[in-house]
């Protein structure tokens, strides 16, 4: 129900935009109901977080200190899609980067994995200086 893509090798100082398309339609909840975070996931280490939207109404957008100014989570609710814009990439962005949504997230669980229910398969990123 939601399909990460994007990822790709690009050198240091360079930008990618991720794209994570979803397909959220239950209970009439809408794609525009549900909070939508990217964490990542790199070699030998556990999955983070990076950045979430926050559940549309009430919530604003979070980072991880380590993306803060160089990252951007955006949504366009027409083509039930949340984006990831990163730039000034560093050789330790290099993971797989996970799409997750929530239709129910609290503000306790926004940068936590079991704050979301719905999950991508992962698209690779890969910055090499």
């Amino acid at each position: 129900q939601l399909q990460a893509s994007g990822g790709g090798l690009v050198q240091t100082g360079g930008s990618l935009r991720l794209s994570c398309a979803a397909s959220l339609r239950t209970s009439g909840r809408t794609f525009r109901n549900y909070a939508v975070a990217w964490f990542r996931q790199a070699p030998g280490k556990e999955r983070e977080f990076v950045a979430t939207t926050g559940r549309p109404s009430g919530h604003t957008a979070r980072y991880a200190d380590s993306v803060k100014g160089r990252f951007t989570i955006s949504r366009d609710n027409a083509k039930d899609t949340a984006y990831l814009q990163m730039d000034s990439l560093k050789l330790e962005d290099t993971a797989v980067y996970y799409c997750a949504a929530s239709s129910s997230i609290i503000l306790s669980n926004l940068g936590l994995e079991r704050g979301y229910g719905y999950w991508g398969q992962g698209t690779l990123v890969t910055v090499s200086s």
